[in-house]
């Protein structure tokens, strides 16, 4: 989902809407309490976020892959398929499966090692295990109290932070704050810190500082004029990256979270790049969600996380494997 725009701030709006807030983390709070997580017979890493909208998870998730990969192991993601109509617990196939089936996410992660979708986790862990994984990293699932974690690493975008620190529908949390720190292993901060991200939220925490960077071999564009949009939880922080870049934007198109484009509203976007002489540039993300029709002349904008101290990383993702 798009976060709107008075969860940034504790206004009117969301003082109105502050003892709905207080039920949903009621609620939650009555949820795990009253759930036996199903503990796996491997390793569980979940990658998740205390609030509602993007916050880095997949490149996270990903990221941790990468480690995974790099010593030998075999990882497998597990996510539930957000978007997508299929609710599993089945493995992503890339030939087959489209974002209607499983959701963009999926097939993003499904590039980089075996995915599963399930809509239950636990059934989607114990078909992972059955299929050789031997490391399992949840892509978002944090609140889910059906599956036992190994590790929990929450993500936090630097700039947005918590918002307002209320909880949904007065602010971005999808439980009370301090319920979640008390879960969380590890937070990673991604990209700069703005004031927004509260001492409250790193106190007593292991921190890991990280930004979200171009992939090596991603090259330039002929022309770094560039119209750019988006479809994800904070498009905001995909234009900041481009500019991080040095694409100079001409022009951006906000759209919602997953959001599912029509050939009316890519064809406008592609006359107004031809018009400022621009590139049509978006996310990986919102890349996979276009047929490829549509997808001509549009160019995806590969990101990878850079860890701002890997022994720390090190440190984190080992201890899963000496205990799993």
């Amino acid at each position: 989902m798009q976060a709107p725009d008075f969860w940034a701030n504790d206004g009117i709006l969301s003082r109105l809407l502050a003892p709905f807030g207080w039920i949903y983390g009621i609620g939650a709070m009555a949820r795990r309490r009253c759930t036996t997580p199903y503990r796996a017979e491997r390793p569980i890493v979940c990658v998740g976020n205390f609030i509602a909208g993007g916050a880095g998870k997949t490149p996270v998730a990903l990221a941790i892959a990468d480690w995974y990969l790099a010593k030998g192991l075999s990882p497998h993601f597990l996510t539930r398929g957000y978007g997508g109509r299929l609710a599993g617990p089945l493995q992503v196939d890339l030939q087959t499966h489209s974002p209607e089936d499983v959701g963009d996410e999926a097939l993003l992660l499904a590039r980089k090692a075996p995915t599963w979708v399930s809509r239950t986790r636990a059934a989607g862990a114990k078909a992972a295990v059955a299929a050789g994984a031997e490391i399992i990293i949840m892509d978002d699932g944090f609140q889910n109290p059906g599956l036992y974690k190994d590790l929990s690493v929450v993500v936090v975008d630097g700039g947005y932070g918590i918002g307002n620190g209320r909880v949904m529908p007065s602010g971005p949390l999808r439980e009370f704050l301090n319920a979640g720190l008390s879960r969380a292993d590890a937070i990673v901060i991604l990209g700069k810190r703005g004031d927004r991200v509260f001492a409250e939220l790193t106190r007593n925490m292991l921190v890991i500082e990280a930004a979200l960077t171009p992939v090596p071999d991603f090259g330039n564009l002929d022309n770094n004029r560039a119209v750019a949009f988006a479809g994800i939880g904070r498009p905001q922080k995909f234009f900041d990256t481009l500019s991080d870049m040095g694409f100079e934007i001409t022009a951006t198109k906000s759209f919602p979270d997953h959001h599912v484009y029509s050939a009316s509203e890519i064809s406008e976007l592609k006359s107004l790049a031809a018009r400022t002489g621009a590139s049509l540039v978006t996310t990986e993300k919102d890349y996979v969600r276009l047929d490829a029709k549509l997808a001509e002349d549009i160019r995806s904008v590969p990101v990878k996380v850079k860890w701002s101290n890997g022994m720390i990383v090190d440190g984190i993702l080992s201890s899963v494997i000496a205990h799993g």
